[in-house]
């Protein structure tokens, strides 16, 4: 594995057999490997921002990671304080990473209106971006309007001073839109399922964006952008029984991440090929056959975005993804891995790579 991809450790929620004093002890052990960044998910239990104040009070130098702080969740104001509040308290290592979530979240849960993701996702990172640089916040937008002008409020800018003016977004992005929206807008993209064999295609995307916005160089339109990978990693010598361990999540994604009609890693497990297993998962786990669905999610697909086998398989596999142009590779740990077999995991990875070379 060349110098250009680092190696970050994703550490999923709460849930599954994970507590919080996981995910400090793994994130702290992967602190001291010299990953560069440990990401924190929020979904409808634990939420990110509080887990990585914690985990950043509990380390010193491993990057802080939001893979995501949900859209609906916060006002963009919100989301500025929070994050500029954790970068200055953790010495400037936040990453924000932000996502709209899906419909039955958003409107479940949240109560907010699924409607118009990619138009909402673009203001909300301007407002956000001009409360971080203190601006004086006045927008006038279709989905956010500030200050109200039926009422009393009045234009205000953020009350303390960031460490920087300039904290990176990062966006969690799957279909083409997001992935164009995400070039055009973020520093970084938060990729799941990703596929070296099926990057070429996304990346032609955010390519695309990125030179609408004016970003990066004329022959290198990613240049300064952070491609991260969320990447399962299980180091069993059969892949198959590897595979075994991830089948559950990938079933929940594919089969009960979303409606019939709107799941977008469904949909994208559909563009990798995938269309008749795709739909079989999505059928089995809506009917409650949750077993039978993650038993369906073929074994091509899971080998395709996650890192299975001996120490000595993943370590030639891991080529494939800086090849594929991901900048980091963030190992995903959490979905019921026990603390020792994180760390284990961690170790195991630091190991593979050449002799001297650092982590982060």
């Amino acid at each position: 594995m060349g110098p250009g991809m680092r190696l970050g450790v994703n550490l999923g929620y709460w849930g599954r057999g994970t507590t919080g004093d996981d995910m400090v002890a793994v994130a702290r052990e992967a602190d001291g490997l010299g990953y560069d960044s440990a990401w924190v998910a929020e979904a409808y239990g634990s939420d990110s921002p509080s887990m990585l104040a914690w985990i950043g009070a509990s380390t010193e130098r491993i990057g802080l990671g939001a893979a995501v702080m949900q859209i609906p969740a916060r006002t963009p104001a919100m989301t500025a304080m929070t994050a500029v509040t954790i970068d200055t308290m953790s010495g400037g290592r936040f990453r924000l990473g932000l996502g709209v979530s899906g419909p039955q979240v958003s409107e479940g849960w949240h109560g907010v209106r699924f409607a118009s993701p990619l138009g909402r996702t673009r203001e909300y990172v301007e407002i956000v971006r001009a409360a971080v640089r203190r601006d004086t916040v006045r927008h006038d937008g279709r989905h956010f309007t500030l200050p109200l002008p039926d009422g009393p409020g009045k234009a205000l800018k953020l009350g303390t001073r960031p460490l920087r003016p300039d904290i990176p977004v990062y966006l969690a992005a799957v279909g083409p839109k997001n992935l164009e929206l995400a070039g055009e807008v973020a520093d970084g993209w938060l990729a799941i399922f990703f596929s070296p064999e099926h990057a070429a295609e996304q990346l032609a995307v955010i390519e695309r964006g990125r030179r609408t916005g004016g970003h990066g160089e004329p022959d290198r339109p990613l240049a300064g952008f952070d491609v991260v990978a969320s990447t399962p990693v299980v180091l069993v010598d059969d892949v198959e029984e590897a595979a075994a361990h991830v089948r559950d999540y990938c079933a929940l994604y594919i089969g009960g991440m979303g409606s019939k009609e709107q799941n977008f890693y469904n949909q994208l497990a559909r563009r990798m090929g995938f269309d008749a297993e795709a739909e079989q998962v999505q059928e089995l786990y809506l009917a409650g056959r949750h077993r039978e669905a993650a038993d369906a999610v073929p074994l091509e697909f899971i080998d395709e975005t996650a890192l299975l086998g001996s120490p000595q398989r993943v370590a030639r596999r891991l080529e494939r993804y800086e090849q594929a142009g991901v900048t980091t590779l963030a190992v995903a740990v959490g979905g019921g891995m026990t603390r020792e077999q994180a760390v284990a995991t961690l170790r195991a990875l630091a190991q593979v790579r050449a002799p001297g070379r650092p982590t982060g």
